[in-house]
């Protein structure tokens, strides 16, 4: 029997997207190289040696793009700023490529969408990275510079605004396990890159409100349901220090004002050097959190398992994304909802990037039928509907992503959109996902 769930009228439904893989024009109108333009010259970091020079045009198409937004009935659209197309070398504001940004705002408000912008996805501009990147304390306050000068440029028409997307990437993925740019693996220089992207958000969080009064202010985290693989001791301290050092370690100083003790315990003098004002700066007041969730974890301990001792268990019945060791598992989206609601204060959330990769997808005689992908979002949207239900203040889910892009890592091999791109033409083919969704969009009813 068909079940229908409804939303409420309030209910933001949008997609998301970030500048680095979808803009291309790489040097265009005074843009700055980033750390992930020097990642991809080596090819051998990235999966098909790929690079995103071109990625899916969007600099030159993006009134193509928002209109396509705009014929699916898709009103609220996340798109992150390239900090070095606004500001080359990191700390010289660029009028022509910050004139891009202008454009994009004003066709996007012209077409009835609303935007939200993040302001860091992982770009660094190459020219802080040469001083030091994230490990260097004052590319804390250039990002605070950065910020300033954007919102206040934008501020007027933009009034929902993100600092850093998912900071522990940035942080450990690119400086600790090498596999993101810059590509370095040290644990010091991890933590300081961690301690410094908070406080930058902090910084930031003052800055914005000055240059839009009128801002919703957040911060995204990617978070992951984890479980313990047995009820040993072992299995559940691993998993407590899994949680610790990739939920709890940047949820806890923004909503708390804290590091958490056990795992400041455990890195010991490898430890940021953090200032005695840092972690109320920090702690700024923030009008929601962004949370981007993709997986469970399933954590056994491992003395062998890199920084934190564990190592990942899975399950062969658990159905699996086509992506690293990712599960397809809705009820770990419902149990971080309901987790940040029982523990944390049930701050205002936005689910700010959820989806899943397939490798598959094709167009056949003009359609590209996904139907895996319609069961996923199904099955993710009933859990975040059933968390509505239960009492957390979730106001919004942003889909990953609006159309295929380049990858990160995984350069062109994988495909998430709701929008096949043809990467040799640039045709745009809109999948079956993004026809339900489009129908999503506009009844506010799930039938499952």
């Amino acid at each position: 029997m068909e079940t229908t769930l409804r939303f409420p009228k309030s209910f933001r439904f949008g997609t998301a997207t970030a500048a680095f893989q979808i803009e291309g024009a790489a040097d265009a109108d005074g843009k700055g190289r980033s750390i992930w333009d020097d990642y991809c010259t080596d090819r051998s970091n990235i999966a098909d040696g790929a690079d995103a020079t071109l990625a899916c045009d969007h600099y030159r198409r993006f009134r193509d793009d928002v209109a396509l937004m705009d014929t699916l009935g898709y009103r609220h659209y996340r798109f992150s700023i390239a900090w070095p197309r606004v500001f080359p070398d990191g700390v010289s504001f660029n009028a022509a490529g910050f004139a891009f940004y202008d454009r994009l705002v004003d066709a996007l408000l012209a077409a009835d969408i609303t935007p939200y912008a993040t302001l860091y996805h992982w770009d660094l501009p190459s020219a802080l990275q040469d001083r030091g990147g994230w490990t260097d304390r004052d590319t804390a306050y250039r990002f605070a510079d950065y910020a300033a000068e954007t919102t206040t440029r934008l501020g007027d028409r933009v009034t929902n605004w993100m600092t850093h997307n998912e900071p522990w990437v940035a942080a450990f993925v690119g400086n600790l396990f090498g596999d993101h740019a810059p590509g370095k693996r040290d644990l010091a220089q991890a933590l300081a890159s961690a301690h410094h992207i908070l406080l930058s958000h902090g910084l930031a969080v003052p800055q914005i409100r000055a240059g839009a009064p009128s801002a919703q202010v957040g911060i995204v985290h990617n978070l992951e349901w984890v479980e313990p693989a047995s009820r040993s001791e072992r299995d559940v301290a691993a998993a407590v220090r899994h949680d610790g050092a990739f939920n709890r370690w940047f949820l806890d100083p923004v909503l708390r004002g804290a590091y958490p003790q056990d795992m400041l315990a455990w890195y010991g003098d490898t430890m940021a050097d953090v200032q005695p004002d840092d972690l109320a700066t920090i702690a700024a007041p923030i009008d929601f959190l962004g949370i981007n969730y993709y997986t469970r974890r399933i954590i056994a301990h491992d003395d062998q398992g890199g920084f934190i001792h564990t190592r990942q268990k899975q399950y062969p019945f658990v159905p699996r994304a086509q992506y690293e060791q990712w599960e397809n598992n809705p009820e770990g989206l419902y149990r971080v909802l309901l987790r940040l609601k029982d523990e944390y204060g049930n701050v205002p959330l936005l689910i700010t990037e959820n989806g899943t990769p397939l490798e598959q997808d094709a167009v056949v005689d003009g359609v590209c039928a996904d139907p895996e992908r319609i069961a996923y979002l199904k099955n993710h949207f009933a859990a975040a509907w059933q968390a509505i239900e239960d009492g957390v203040d979730l106001r919004g889910y942003f889909i990953w992503t609006f159309m295929d892009n380049f990858e990160w890592n995984m350069g062109y091999t994988k495909r998430f959109g709701l929008v096949h791109v043809d990467f040799a033409t640039q045709q745009r083919t809109v999948k079956d996902s993004g026809r339900w969704y489009s129908d999503l969009c506009r009844n506010r009813e799930l039938h499952i």
